[in-house]
């Protein structure tokens, strides 16, 4: 962990990079140093149908779920979550400015005793 489940409005596909802004919030993720990178997933999911604000054309969405397991005190999550944010509005800096878009970050903990996992990356990636 982290997981980013990314939604979107879809026309966001037609006018950015998003494969690019999904490498970045990996890399973003990983420069914390709070979480081990095996466990990294950064996926997104356009929204075909949307209403937003006004319908104006042009407006957008990007909605963020970052999901995390349990253990780590408010002030790190706070730190991750901040830096996943401020990329993300960074990258949408223009729309932003515009008013055309909106960005959030909402996380949420995993409670240990309802999650189950296993993983062959974490043992792959320590092992090189």
């Amino acid at each position: 962990m982290p997981h980013l489940i990314v939604e979107h409005s879809a026309n966001l596909s037609e006018t950015h990079d998003l494969q690019r802004l999904s490498d970045e919030l990996r890399t973003v993720i990983d420069e914390t140093g709070i979480f081990p990178l095996a466990g990294v997933r950064v996926r997104f999911h356009p929204s075909e149908v949307y209403t937003i604000a006004d319908s104006h054309p042009d407006n957008g969405f990007l909605a963020i779920i970052m999901r995390v397991g349990a253990g780590r005190d408010v002030e790190t999550k706070q730190k991750a979550g901040q830096a996943v944010f401020d990329h993300a509005c960074a990258f949408f800096a223009g729309e932003i400015q515009a008013g055309t878009m909106m960005v959030s970050v909402d996380i949420e903990e995993n409670n240990p005793e309802l999650t189950f996992k296993k993983n062959g990356v974490h043992g792959r990636l320590s092992a090189s």
